[in-house]
């Protein structure tokens, strides 16, 4: 792996154990056997650039949206990324972080979509503490960095299963998964990237649920 970064950095040796090809810049030398000062942290927001338009039609009842769940690294806010030399092992960037953990970002992103999308009279989240007719919960499956790939990429996978509260009975579910070429290799264009990718595919998320808007209001007028 440490071969295929420095071909990435024309040579240069990554800043740390898990700087990904050309990511530094050149900014940052490899640091020998835990000597010289500690390497500085970047953080990096994770901001779905999401296009959505209003409903013709709002669903009355509310919605409560859960954070996203996550397993293994995707539960911390290092960036993860994978290598083609080695595609079984999933590493973590030392320097490179998210501001937030990447499934309550991705949460929250999705909230206001719904709001902006108006398919629901009341969207709500976890600290919003109030009792819901609806439970939109899901995973993040994988979110991570291709820096080796050709060309490099990042990519992202996560599932949604709407759920009706008074009978816990599955209303939708879907994956959502894609990749997004970065235009350059920098941490910024890979953050860039990251927020094009994740935007689009929770753009199609809530275009889907609107899909169901007719649905989902004969079930809750049911209830009524």
């Amino acid at each position: 792996m440490v071969r295929a970064l420095m071909r990435f950095l024309g040579g240069q040796r990554p800043p740390s154990r898990a700087l990904g090809p050309a990511l530094a810049g050149g900014l940052f030398l490899l640091s020998g056997c835990g000597s010289g000062p500690p390497a500085r942290e970047y953080f990096y927001s994770l901001q779905p650039e999401i296009s959505v338009a209003p409903s013709a039609q709002s669903i009355p009842a509310t919605l409560l949206v859960t954070p996203l769940g996550s397993r293994g690294f995707l539960g911390g806010t290092q960036i993860v990324f994978r290598t083609a030399e080695q595609p079984l092992q999933v590493q973590r960037y030392d320097d490179f972080l998210w501001e937030a953990v990447p499934g309550h970002a991705l949460a929250e992103a999705l909230i206001a979509a719904l709001r902006t999308a108006n398919i629901f009279a009341y969207t709500l989240s976890i600290a919003d503490r109030a009792r819901a007719d609806f439970m939109l919960n899901g995973e993040l499956t994988r979110l991570e960095h291709q820096p080796t790939a050709d060309p490099p990429a990042v990519s992202l996978a996560l599932n949604l299963t709407l759920v009706a509260s008074h009978n816990r009975a599955t209303r939708f579910a879907r994956t959502y998964s894609g990749t997004e070429p970065t235009t350059a290799s920098t941490p910024e264009a890979m953050a860039r990237a990251f927020n094009r990718l994740s935007g689009r595919l929770l753009s199609e998320a809530v275009r889907d649920l609107q899909r169901q808007v007719p649905r989902l209001a004969r079930d809750a007028a049911g209830r009524d």
